[in-house]
C-alpha cells in the first residue's frame, strides 16, 4: 500500500503503543547515534573535508566550481536553524560535515554561509508531502511510530563557522521512484538568522548529495528501509547525478562500524561555490525534479517556525 492518510495539525502525537512496536523494529538509530554523532573538533572536520575536496588536485590549485541543479518538487520555505533534523524519524544515523569554499578565490572558506538541507525519510516520504506516493510498496508515513512534525522533519539550516564548516545530524534517506538516494541542499549568503529560521540574502548554489550504490543498498536491506519494496534507481541511471564524483555531490562516507552498517555513517563533502552567483534551482536547471508516480501534492502550508 502507498499510504494516503489525513494530515494532522502542526505536531503529530502518536500513541506510545504504536511507537513501541514500530520503533522496536525500525529504531536502528538508538545506539548508533551516540557513536555516529560523536563530536570531533572543528579543526579535524575542516581538515578532513578540505582533504576530500582537494585530494585529486595538484598543490596550489582549487576544486572546480560545482554546478547547480534543480531544487526538485519538495522544497519548502522556512526550515529551522538546527543541527539535528531527525525529529525521531527512524533510520541509519548519518552525520554530515560540509565545508563551503569560494571556488573563484583559491577555495577560501565562506564563513557565515547558511547551508540548508532536506530529504525524505526511510520510506521515501518528505515532510509537507506525506501523502505523495513514493513508488513501489510502502507503509503509510503515519505508521512509522514517530512524533515527527509533518511539516518540518528532515529539514534544516546550519550557519558555517570561520572555517566554512557546518554539521548536521540526520538519517540516511530512503528512496522514491524514479530517483536514487539523495539529499537536497542550498547554500545561502547575505542573510541572517531570524525567528528560528534564516531570512534574506540570496541562494548561491542549489545541489544534491549522493550515496554510493553499494552502501545505499546495504542500508536499504535493513529495517525500517526494507519495508519499502520496489525498483531502486542506481547512480548511473539517475536523472540528476552526472557521474562527476565529489564535484557532482557524491559524498565520502565512513562507516562508524565497518561490519555493521546499522551503526551509522559519517559523510563529508566540500562545496565549491561562487558567492557572487545566484541560483535557486527553481523551475528546473540541471536535470529533472523526479516526481513520484502519483505526483507531489502541494503542501497545506510552509513549516512553522
Amino acid at each position: 500500500m502507498t499510504g494516503n492518510h489525513k494530515n494532522t495539525t502542526i505536531t503529530r502525537r502518536r500513541a506510545l503503543a504504536v511507537a513501541g512496536g514500530t520503533v522496536a523494529a525500525g529504531g536502528l538509530a538508538a545506539a548508533g547515534y551516540q557513536s555516529a554523532f560523536a563530536d570531533t573538533t572543528t579543526s579535524t572536520a575542516k581538515a578532513t573535508t578540505t582533504a576530500t575536496a582537494t585530494s585529486s588536485a595538484s598543490s596550489g590549485t582549487c576544486m572546480e566550481l560545482m554546478s547547480s541543479v534543480t531544487e526538485g518538487p519538495y522544497y519548502l520555505d522556512g526550515a529551522l536553524v538546527r543541527k539535528n533534523i531527525t525529529e525521531g524519524k527512524s533510520g541509519v544515523p548519518l552525520t554530515l560535515r560540509l565545508t563551503v569554499v569560494d571556488a573563484t578565490d583559491g577555495c577560501t572558506p565562506v564563513p557565515g554561509a547558511a547551508v540548508e538541507i532536506w530529504h525524505c525519510d526511510a520510506w521515501g516520504y518528505y515532510s509537507g508531502y506525506t501523502t505523495a506516493n513514493p513508488g513501489g510498496s510502502a507503509p503509510a508515513e503515519s505508521e512509522d511510530g514517530s512524533t515527527a512534525n509533518d511539516k518540518t522533519y528532515l529539514r534544516g539550516y546550519q550557519v558555517a563557522n570561520a572555517g566554512g564548516v557546518v554539521k548536521f545530524e540526520t538519517i540516511v534517506p530512503g528512496w522514491y521512484t524514479p530517483r536514487t538516494c539523495h539529499i537536497h541542499l542550498k547554500v545561502h549568503t547575505g542573510g541572517a538568522k531570524e525567528d528560528g529560521t534564516y531570512e534574506g540574502g540570496k541562494v548561491n548554489y542549489t545541489g544534491q548529495l549522493f550515496f554510493d550504490d553499494e552502501i545505499a543498498e546495504s542500508i536499504f536491506a535493513l529495517e525500517p528501509y526494507s519495508k519499502h519494496t520496489g525498483s531502486y534507481t542506481k547512480l548511473a541511471d539517475d536523472m540528476v547525478y552526472d557521474g562527476g564524483g565529489a564535484s557532482s555531490g557524491l559524498l565520502t562516507l565512513k562507516a562508524v562500524h565497518k561490519k555493521d552498517p546499522s551503526k551509522g555513517y559519517k559523510g563529508f563533502l566540500t562545496l565549491g561555490i561562487d558567492p557572487d552567483a545566484e541560483n535557486t534551482g527553481a523551475g528546473g536547471g540541471g536535470g529533472g525534479g523526479g516526481t513520484p508516480p502519483s505526483g507531489a501534492p502541494a503542501p497545506s502550508s510552509s513549516p512553522s517556525a
